[in-house]
């Protein structure tokens, strides 16, 4: 996967950076897995908006993943990779050998054709989802479970993965991509390799248009509102000085939301490194 560049003919396009669709091999998507997805435009159940700045966009097919990956011992042939607009990276098409087709997220370097298998009898290779008790020490991996059988949680997006680091009698220790360190159960299972389409990152939108195919309308700041719409608002010219908050006056910036006695906490051995 590449980023092409466009020449600036257009404003629009002096800042445009997009992937360039090379690893894509179909077009339309595998009807049997696809069902139509409703937008809400930040609507509630009465039409009431309870979530600002959200509306419009190109309308979408929802594509069922299997993040589960529970066909133990069936292997299964990658027909094809494909688009996803609901998510970052690609995804796979599977034909297991019982008939069945499923989606999975596209790892790094899978390619048409390859043969995939889950389970603990499985290689541990590109592709294939396992035990973490039975990956190597030091393996890249992905699409993580939390709970054995809850179905993958964990490392998702588009270029991201996570490293097996070490063992610690029934749990496994976890390098996430945030760099938070923490244990995860030795049963749950993880796809091996780091997850594909990994130029997302350097992709630029180029123009705000962009963004309201993607459903996200203009996002205005709390400092120029007026004082009855938000904390931050009001002043004469450009105030300075207060402190960064939200709409409903919970402080931003800084302020710790996780819960104290959480009860992951126990599991988690090193949290992530904020700035």
């Amino acid at each position: 996967m590449a980023v092409r560049k466009l020449k600036p003919v257009t404003p629009g396009q002096r800042h445009k950076v997009i992937g360039t669709f090379e690893d894509i091999t179909a077009s339309v998507p595998e009807k049997s897995l696809v069902y139509g997805k409703r937008s809400t435009g930040g609507r509630n159940n009465t039409g009431k908006m309870t979530v600002r700045y959200i509306g419009g966009g190109h309308k979408r097919k929802y594509r069922l993943i299997d993040f589960k990956r529970e066909k133990d011992g069936v292997p299964a042939i990658v027909k094809s990779i494909e688009y996803d607009p609901n998510r970052s990276a690609r995804i796979a098409l599977l034909y297991y050998a019982d008939g069945e087709k499923r989606y999975i997220v596209a790892p790094n370097g899978l390619q048409v054709g390859a043969t995939l298998m889950s389970g603990a009898d499985a290689v541990p290779e590109v592709g294939n989802a396992l035990p973490l008790a039975n990956i190597p020490v030091g393996t890249v991996i992905h699409n993580i479970e939390l709970r054995p059988g809850q179905g993958a949680l964990l490392v998702r997006s588009a270029g991201n993965f996570a490293q097996l680091t070490s063992r610690e009698g029934s749990y496994c220790i976890i390098k996430l991509p945030s760099g938070e360190t923490r244990k995860v159960l030795s049963a749950c299972k993880a796809t091996v390799g780091a997850v594909g389409n990994s130029d997302h990152a350097l992709e630029q939108s180029g123009k705000a248009g962009r963004s309201r195919w993607l459903g996200r309308r203009p996002h205005n700041r709390g400092v120029v509102m007026n004082p009855v719409d938000h904390p931050m608002g009001g002043g004469e010219g450009r105030q300075s000085g207060g402190h960064p908050r939200s709409r409903k006056g919970l402080y931003a910036k800084g302020l710790k939301t996780r819960a104290p006695k959480k009860q992951s906490n126990k599991y988690i051995i090193e949290r992530a490194n904020k700035k």
